[in-house]
């Protein structure tokens, strides 16, 4: 069977609005690399958006879940429960950021995640406004759409959405929006649209994902919380793509020094497997009943067997470390592209193994190069590359390394995109 194949019968029983960036049907796949069902080799720079960060198939989780398939599939952590639930509990409560005594939920999705925070914080403060940032995706659900400040795809035909939510400018210096302007844009929302002793949560990532991989600076995110601690506004940090290592700490907003007070994680937790999960301070995690939280499939047997194994590989390969370097090497790779072309790549920036290139016209950060950015990527496949794209005018591209990847590979990749850019720029 050819991709050519399976596309066309994909596009027969699929719906269109679950569409796919590559029509590249994988047939296999192993740490940074992947191969097609026509035998052709590719070098994952995407990692399935963010969520393999210990590689494809890696062998310590591949034996977890082989091992909990043996024992059983399913029987709902709210039924009858199980270790390796509370055991992983238990490692997150550790390992996330401060002292604060924290407890955790399991849901499937980041999505379901971000809604819990959202459920959690209005529990405990008794409010109903949620403030989120322009540029900010947290999901697909109606409550999450609203968050997420972008239209298109996102939001696009799928309205009425979730009242009570507020949206502020988040700070990207590349485009002339300092810390202080997003301060006063959140100062001007408690004049205008909604009192502080009204506002239940402030969501925001420390580095947007869908938005175009800008870190928030510290000293934003330690206004923030400086801010909630003012009003009594629950501080969630979605954690979503940047957790698990791939910004260089093992969450971002270690950068910052900064606690939260509840924490989304999903994507790189499970190593493929879908779970997700909100992390929190104990008084806060407890203010819904019994039965308020949960779901079917929130903290799957298998999930949970895999992200042990996943924070196991992470301490004895030191990925956390290797993301740092992963990252600098990206960044001198792709600057020196930047030296080459100035009128057309405006920009280099990375937290850790969080890269991005943002593609400008004439070199004027105000001049979106979309069409550039689609072009490398439909012809990424035909250089043996999956990338992603992102922005808030879909005019960046970003790259996600497995933080397993091996020098060599990662060189070859690089050598790889270099050519593509040029076969395209002339």
């Amino acid at each position: 069977m050819s991709n050519a194949e399976l596309q066309s019968r994909k596009v027969q029983a699929i719906a269109r609005g679950q569409g796919n960036a590559y029509p590249v049907y994988v047939e296999r796949a192993l740490n940074a690399e992947l191969w097609d069902v026509e035998g052709k080799r590719y070098i994952d720079f995407g990692t399935g958006i963010a969520v393999c960060n210990t590689g494809h198939s890696h062998p310590k989780v591949v034996a977890a879940v082989k091992a909990q398939l043996d024992n059983f599939s399913h029987t709902c952590v709210m039924v009858n429960p199980y270790e390796s639930a509370v055991a992983l509990a238990e490692k997150l409560n550790r390992i996330a950021p401060g002292d604060s005594d924290k407890k955790t939920i399991f849901v499937t999705t980041g999505a379901e995640a971000v809604e819990n925070c959202v459920k959690i914080a209005r529990a405990h403060t008794g409010r109903r406004g949620v403030i989120a940032f322009n540029g900010g995706f947290h999901g697909r659900t109606n409550l999450t759409m609203a968050l997420t400040g972008k239209i298109t795809p996102y939001k696009h035909q799928f309205g009425p959405f979730a009242g009570d939510i507020f949206h502020a400018p988040y700070p990207v210096a590349f485009h002339g929006v300092s810390v202080k302007d997003s301060l006063k844009a959140i100062e001007h929302l408690f004049k205008v649209d909604i009192a502080p002793c009204d506002v239940a949560a402030i969501v925001v990532e420390p580095v947007q994902g869908e938005g175009g991989f800008y870190a928030a600076p510290p000293e934003f995110l330690q206004a923030l919380r400086a801010l909630c601690d003012q009003h009594d506004i629950v501080l969630v940090m979605d954690e979503i793509q940047t957790g698990f290592g791939r910004t260089g700490k093992m969450f971002s907003c270690e950068h910052a020094g900064v606690e939260p007070d509840l924490m989304t994680m999903a994507k790189g937790i499970a190593g493929g497997f879908p779970l997700a999960a909100v992390v929190g301070k104990s008084e806060i995690m407890d203010a819904p009943l019994p039965g308020g939280l949960g779901g079917t499939y929130g903290g799957s047997p298998v999930g949970c067997v895999a992200a042990l194994s996943v924070l196991e590989v992470m301490q004895e390969e030191q990925l956390v470390e290797r993301a740092v370097k992963i990252g600098d090497t990206f960044n001198q790779a792709l600057s020196a592209l930047k030296e080459q072309y100035p009128q057309l790549i405006g920009e280099v920036r990375n937290q850790g193994a969080m890269i991005a290139m943002e593609l400008v016209i004439d070199g004027d950060s105000e001049q979106p190069n979309t069409a550039l950015t689609q072009a490398i990527i439909a012809n990424a496949a035909e250089h043996g590359l999956v990338l992603l794209a992102c922005g808030f005018y879909g005019n960046v591209i970003r790259f996600l390394p497995a933080l397993t990847i091996g020098d060599e590979i990662m060189a070859e990749g690089l050598a790889k995109f270099k050519a593509l850019f040029e076969s395209l720029v002339g």
